[in-house]
């Protein structure tokens, strides 16, 4: 039998997004990497051409009006990991993903509100000369978080 809470979860969304192509990318990627939902909070784009594998129709999808509402309904014992440039922000590279985390991006030209980076468990960042497209962030951090916890599988 699999205990849930020894395997792990997560989820990835993105608050106001920019573009709704990015979501679609992100799904796919979300799709890929194993998520077990994905969410917006603020701008809404459930459905996407971006979006192949139509990952909205096979892992739940949420969308919260605001911040606050979604941090309400972050599921018990998960960590918000905010991906954002910050002082505070740890490098990805060394970075230990929680086993149940929830990731959340910022759009490109505005990133994490205020509010967001404030009640973020963890902050992580790229080491990076510019700034990434959301979509390929996203990808990014849960490539990380899988190739890390295969290597502790082994």
């Amino acid at each position: 039998m699999i205990d849930n809470l020894e395997q792990g979860y997560f989820g990835i969304g993105i608050q106001n997004g920019k573009t709704p192509e990015n979501l679609g990318v992100l799904w796919r990627s979300a799709q890929n990497m194993g998520a077990s939902f994905i969410f917006t909070i603020g701008n809404r784009y459930a459905k996407q051409a971006c979006d192949t594998h139509k990952a909205v129709g096979a892992m739940p999808y949420f969308h919260y009006d605001t911040f606050d509402e979604f941090y309400k309904h972050l599921p018990k014992s998960a960590m918000l990991v905010g991906v954002e440039l910050d002082e505070a922000s740890v490098e990805l590279e060394t970075f230990v993903h929680p086993r149940r985390c929830v990731y959340l991006l910022g759009a490109e030209d505005h990133g994490l509100s205020k509010l967001a980076i404030e009640k973020s468990h963890h902050l992580v960042k790229f080491d990076t000369p510019l700034s990434l497209n959301v979509s390929v962030a996203g990808s990014i951090v849960m490539y990380d978080r899988r190739a890390k916890l295969k290597l502790q599988v082994k």
